[in-house]
């Protein structure tokens, strides 16, 4: 671990509005910490690291600015109007080394970094990059990824294959053996999914009727949790319905499979904990980047890939009942999910910040 000198400029981290952006920097921020460095965060009023960032410990320093990307004109117009001076704010930050998640918030900060030539690190979790490491992947010092195919938006060898930070309890879980009846974790995010919660309340009388065992964990969200409670409840099936699942770790080592969307954190979580899943990725994802990473998992055999559109409970039935009636289909599917998996993102992207940091 370095020493820290007086006088070295802290780490910035730039990203936020989702869960997706910030947690990521946080867990990148932590090990920094724990290196001995300082670091802070740029974000917004209204993004989820106004609540999770000071929580944490740091620092957040907040600038006013929206996206550009898949938003009416209005918005983009002000946006626009907005970035010049939110960059221009930015560059009064002194900072060794910039960490990008990308998004709308990273913006000034990245611009900001590269107008004073000072490095950025930009972490790209999506097989496609969002608008932002698009437009400055080619110029970033580094470019940490978790597909192979990612590399070809950055710059010719600044890339490294180091997957997303995943809590280290998901690497623990260990492969859990059937038992007599198939343990099924659905889950639709934090906020649920209306097509997961539509689909899977639908199987329900598919499942009792074949007298298929089963037990069903499904986290729903708050906003149909009532309806969804009293559905299962009538449907005479095993398991529970929660709005929230608080230890994901455990549920994820209690399961035979997962279904669940796309996004970068749930196929990261999942390929650590060896899950196989149905994946049916987020139709209105930004540049349909949920269903690059679902085809990419699917590729790689840990996965089925279902359109939105095409999710319903017929198809949702006769799906888990094949790959459970398969014979060591769901133990393969598992295997190859753990090829996906990168122990250790966090720290190598610390190490990478410390070898390009201007110091």
């Amino acid at each position: 671990m370095p020493d820290k000198p007086e006088g070295r400029a802290p780490f910035l981290m730039a990203g936020g509005g989702t869960g997706g952006h910030v947690i990521p920097a946080l867990a990148v921020a932590d090990e920094l910490r724990r290196r001995g460095h300082d670091v802070f965060f740029v974000g917004t009023e209204r993004g989820l690291e106004a609540k999770l960032v000071p929580a944490a410990g740091f620092e957040l320093k907040k600038i006013e600015i929206g996206g550009l990307n898949r938003v009416s004109a209005r918005r983009r117009l002000t946006t626009l109007a907005r970035l010049p001076f939110a960059t221009i704010g930015s560059m009064g930050y002194r900072t060794s080394a910039v960490f990008s998640m990308g998004g709308y918030v990273a913006g000034p900060a990245v611009l900001a970094a590269l107008a004073k030539r000072v490095p950025v690190v930009v972490m790209e979790p999506n097989a496609i990059p969002g608008f932002t490491n698009r437009v400055i992947g080619r110029l970033a010092a580094r470019a940490l990824i978790s597909f192979p195919e990612t590399a070809r938006y950055f710059a010719r060898g600044k890339s490294e294959l180091t997957g997303l930070p995943v809590r280290e309890e998901f690497f623990a879980i260990p492969p859990k053996p059937r038992g007599d009846r198939l343990h099924l974790l659905i889950t639709g995010g934090s906020q649920g999914s209306h097509t997961l919660n539509r689909a899977s309340r639908e199987s329900w009388p598919l499942f009792r009727a074949a007298g298929f065992p089963i037990r069903i964990v499904h986290q729903c969200g708050v906003n149909e949790l009532e309806a969804m409670r009293q559905a299962f409840a009538e449907s005479g099936l095993e398991g529970e319905v929660t709005p929230f699942v608080a230890d994901m770790p455990a549920a994820f080592g209690e399961a035979d499979l997962v279904v669940s969307r796309s996004g970068a954190g749930a196929v990261s979580e999942l390929a650590a904990a060896g899950k196989p899943a149905v994946l049916v990725p987020f139709p209105f994802a930004a540049n349909d980047h949920q269903a690059r990473n679902a085809e990419a998992i699917e590729r790689g055999g840990a996965a089925r890939l279902v359109v939105d559109a095409q999710m319903s409970g017929e198809r949702l039935y006769a799906l888990v009942r094949a790959l459970a009636e398969t014979e060591g289909e769901l133990e393969r599917m598992g295997a190859a999910a753990r090829q996906f998996a990168r122990p250790g993102a966090a720290a190598r992207a610390a190490e990478i910040l410390e070898a390009v940091a201007a110091w």
